[in-house]
């Protein structure tokens, strides 16, 4: 396999926001994203970090030359949508956008041949003036202005002249029409694995009420990894989640805990000396959540809207739990869950991938990133057994985080490409 390269993904600097009266940041466009024709794609959201609006004092020069005079002032309203900006160079642009309507408003900046959003500010209040910053090359571009409750209105036309090249980060949206047949497949990919899980879980149990503690801990882990490949559907689960996989009390205190439930209780008690006679109770509770999982799923409808947020929350909550020990109640296998972590991240990204190929010019890098992440992980797989996290070395235990920390900074450009958007 060849080696990905070790840098970091190149993300926009954060800067302050402020807006209106709860007006929130805006979305940031992520960075290294595939260019058709003109087209950039998306900066990322990584680590919490956005480009952000910040505020535009009224004492600041209302010019028109961004780049002489300070910011060219836009306004954002259904009947003069776009108005004030007429031209300008190749090069970045800052715009105050200023909503002069009654209600608030999302506002992008388009390029008029692609549909591809060079810049994108959310909740823009009544009254407030906030700012856009974009690199822009030579192409046709317009204000799309969409008030809440009403439909778009694009602004008038301004042509840049020069070659395209050279413009900053941009996408076409994805809008939740685009999401459906992704969160369709998912939902039937899920219903599989419900399945599978019910039958696994139940040979845990059968272990269990015979009384045969060394099957039971044979059987505990590949029922517990098929949950755990689930975690992009973990939302829509609801209550039965904590049920079925709830972390409970740090494992120092599980001793004393008294609502304490799910796979990590069955653990607890099959490496810390509990009879068979005592794990009953919470083996059947454990698949009578699994049974009610699986008959209540065919009803549930995952939000498509959420699925690109999942690819990145799945291995960035396994870098906060799985890589800490924190989830560990006596079995071991923390880096077996991270393991399934990573399936559960790919099966994701490859409904996502038709979304993405075109969008997202850093795709190649993150399946590099995921492969050698995965070639890591496997090496800890000697045998049938996989070496518990606390008896990895130093050097290992970095060469872990770094390359899932690698892993989950190229997935937050694909949070934010996919979070659906307005088009009309």
């Amino acid at each position: 396999m060849s080696e990905p390269d070790q840098g970091p993904g190149q993300v926009p600097a954060d800067a302050d926001a402020e807006g209106g009266a709860g007006a929130p940041a805006r979305r940031s466009w992520p960075a290294g994203l595939r260019r058709p024709a003109a087209v950039l794609a998306v900066a990322a959201v990584v680590g919490g970090g956005v480009w952000a609006a910040a505020s535009f004092g009224q004492d600041r020069p209302d010019a028109r030359s961004q780049n002489t005079k300070g910011p060219t002032v836009v306004e954002v309203s259904p009947g003069s949508c776009g108005e004030g900006w007429s031209g300008a160079r190749p090069g970045p642009q800052v715009f105050a956008l200023r909503n002069t309507s009654t209600t608030a408003a999302e506002v992008d900046l388009t390029d008029t041949t692609t549909g591809a959003v060079h810049g994108e500010i959310e909740g823009l209040a009544p009254g407030t003036t906030r700012e856009m910053r974009v690199v822009l090359g030579g192409g046709s571009y317009a204000f799309k202005c969409l008030p809440d409750d009403a439909d778009a209105v694009t602004g008038p036309t301004v042509t840049i002249t020069g070659p395209p090249a050279g413009g900053g980060p941009a996408a076409v949206p994805v809008t939740q029409h685009d999401l459906i047949p992704v969160a369709l497949s998912y939902q039937r990919w899920i219903t599989a694995k419900t399945l599978e899980l019910t039958d696994r879980t139940d040979e845990l149990k059968r272990a269990v009420d015979d009384g045969d503690l060394d099957a039971a801990r044979a059987a505990w882990l590949p029922a517990h990894l098929v949950y755990e490949r689930m975690g992009a559907a973990y939302d829509a689960f609801g209550e039965a989640d904590a049920a079925i996989n709830g972390s409970g009390p740090a494992p120092a205190d599980a001793a004393s805990a008294t609502d304490f439930e799910g796979f990590h209780r069955v653990e607890y008690g099959l490496w810390h000396g509990e009879s068979a006679a005592s794990l009953r109770g919470p083996a059947d509770r454990l698949s009578g959540a699994v049974r009610a999982l699986r008959d209540s799923w065919p009803q549930e409808r995952l939000d498509p809207a959420q699925l690109g947020l999942r690819a990145h929350e799945i291995l960035e909550a396994t870098a906060g739990s799985e890589l800490t020990g924190r989830t560990d109640y006596g079995s071991g296998t923390n880096v077996a869950t991270a393991r399934a972590n990573l399936d559960g991240t790919r099966e994701l990204l490859t409904l996502l991938r038709p979304l993405l190929t075109s969008r997202y010019a850093d795709l190649p890098r993150l399946d590099a990133w995921l492969d050698r992440t995965q070639h890591t992980l496997d090496g800890f797989h000697r045998d049938g057994t996989w070496t518990p996290l606390a008896r990895l070395g130093h050097q290992d235990r970095q060469r872990i985080n770094s390359d899932i920390g690698q892993a989950v900074e190229l997935l937050a450009p694909v949070a934010t490409i996919c979070d659906a958007r307005r088009t009309a």
